[in-house]
């Protein structure tokens, strides 16, 4: 495939009536500033960057300058069609929760990537009282694998009180890993085979594997199967020092070599995404999420007592700056002249969630009262060399047409923030008609979603992003949305590492 930053908007048309017709678009929505103004520019930032850059037109504002980025309107309630289908399983999630998402290197530091997971379980089972018995299936997703406990889920489980007799097993899709969890829960409840499934996912960065070299493995493992004296001074008299250079675990595609941070980078040059711009979006995510901690809107957070320490209630990485001093923070991947920052990106974050779903019928039969339905979903998988965090423009279409629905009908959208540059380009594209027909095989754009009911309480810049555990917290944050400002469908995306991608509707339970 043709690459991002070679196939450059040079292949647009450019003949006088083309133009012509831009311009005029250009001038409609400059006049229409006063109503809708960030919207508007957002569904269009890719035409008018280009218009203006070819006729030097006057740049405006940068999207999120505007103060629809600081302050989320109420999306007004809607009557509308339910999206249940004939001979198919309602699907709930009845409650989730999420123990505080922490950065790195703090309180979880001494703690097992299991003891978070656990502690998500009972967060739940407190939250819900369901009986444990009642469960009929644990699924986890995690990335990085503690050794010891490969199979996170079953030890969580198990730590957490459920009966041996409850199978569980462990789940990894990159940054879409509790996604998977999830989606493995609704399959298995919709074939028949269960009832009710827990679905989680967890991530400890404080404490990741770092192995000996190869050589000195296999020194070792030749160590342990030589019988005599002999053959161990043989192998030993072949050490050399630097058999103790240790192998971290790669932050890097394995099938490019490229760190995500270098892709998202790149992908931001490619859709023409400021500097000014991404640090604008990451203070619009902190800013919202402070007001979101601040007036109890995150209930999805449990408290947790960390052994030996004080019990730990709220999210630490949510900073609200300024755009002066994150200015004043230099390229993290491409130096000098990269636009991603520490400031714009996520950050290392541990922690854990879960969610417990069940079957309607049970559900009502246990006397509960869901959240939200759980609709149809979707993954992708793209080039993930130029199009490695490109999985919501892909998913997003596709689930809304399996779903029957359009951009108009979702009232609340939660994707997941592994960049600022990452949004931005991903907005920027599904509202391109020319990526749509060049990139995607499709005749029009999907359409970019208004800000006015994108990640009203802050996002994974903000919250933080154990890469196992963000799924759950996008679609509880979702369900909690739509009850609070009075939705039906919400609409989770998120990219992933490989270059793939999932999609899923939220569907609020009638009240």
């Amino acid at each position: 495939m043709t690459s991002l930053l070679t196939y450059t908007f040079k292949s647009l048309p450019s003949t006088s009536k083309w133009a012509l017709r831009f311009c005029k678009l250009y001038l409609f929505f400059l006049f229409k500033i006063s109503f809708g103004y960030v919207s508007v520019l957002h569904r269009h930032g890719i035409v008018l960057l280009f218009v203006s850059t070819l006729f030097c037109l006057p740049a405006l504002r940068p999207l999120s300058s505007s103060s629809q980025l600081q302050a989320a309107a109420a999306v007004q309630t809607k009557s509308k069609k339910t999206l249940a289908k004939p001979n198919i399983r309602n699907i709930v999630v009845v409650d989730g929760v999420r123990i505080p998402f922490l950065q790195s290197g703090t309180s979880y530091k001494e703690l097992m990537p299991h003891d978070l997971a656990r502690a998500a379980l009972l967060g739940l089972l407190h939250r819900t009282s369901v009986p444990k018995d009642v469960v009929d299936y644990l699924v986890f997703g995690t990335v990085i694998q503690e050794v010891k406990t490969s199979n996170v889920a079953r030890e969580a489980a198990l730590g957490a009180g459920f009966s041996d007799k409850t199978p569980a097993h462990t789940v990894t899709m990159a940054c879409i890993s509790s996604n998977q969890a999830m989606t493995t829960g609704v399959s298995l409840i919709a074939s028949g085979q269960f009832d009710v499934v827990v679905a989680g996912g967890v991530e400890l960065m404080s404490d990741i594997p770092i192995r000996h070299s190869r050589k000195m493995r296999k020194m070792m493992l030749d160590l342990n199967k030589a019988k005599t004296l002999g053959q161990r001074l043989s192998l030993i008299s072949k050490f050399r020092l630097n058999f103790l250079s240790p192998e971290l675990p790669a932050v890097a595609e394995f099938s490019t070599s490229e760190t995500m941070g270098h892709s998202a980078d790149r992908l931001a040059a490619a859709f023409a995404v400021s500097r000014s711009e991404q640090d604008e979006y990451a203070l619009r995510s902190h800013s919202l999420a402070k007001k979101a901690q601040d007036e109890g809107l995150l209930s999805d957070v449990v408290p947790f007592k960390v052994p030996g320490k004080d019990t730990v209630t709220q999210d630490n990485g949510i900073r609200p700056s300024s755009l002066e001093q994150m200015a004043k923070l230099k390229p993290a991947f491409i130096k000098p002249y990269g636009t991603v920052t520490a400031a714009n990106s996520s950050f290392l974050t541990d922690g854990a969630s879960a969610v417990l779903i069940m079957a309607e019928e049970k559900a009502l039969a246990m006397g509960y009262k869901p959240k939200a339905y759980l609709r149809d979903f979707t993954y992708v998988s793209q080039d993930p060399k130029d199009q490695l965090l490109l999985g919501p423009t892909y998913a997003t279409p596709k689930v809304l047409e399996k779903a029957g629905l359009t951009m108009n009908d979702i009232d609340a959208f939660e994707f997941h923030e592994a960049f600022s540059g990452q949004i931005l380009a991903n907005l920027k594209a599904m509202d391109s008609d020319w990526f749509a027909q060049n990139y995607m095989g499709r005749k029009a754009k999907v359409g970019s979603p208004p800000l006015e009911k994108f990640n009203n309480w802050g996002g994974s810049l903000s919250l933080g992003h154990p890469f196992g555990a963000t799924g759950c917290r996008l679609v509880m944050t979702a369900a909690n949305r739509l009850r609070k400002e009075g939705g039906q469908y919400g609409l989770v995306a998120a990219c992933a590492a490989g270059g793939q991608g999932h999609a899923m509707i939220v569907e609020a339970y009638p009240k």
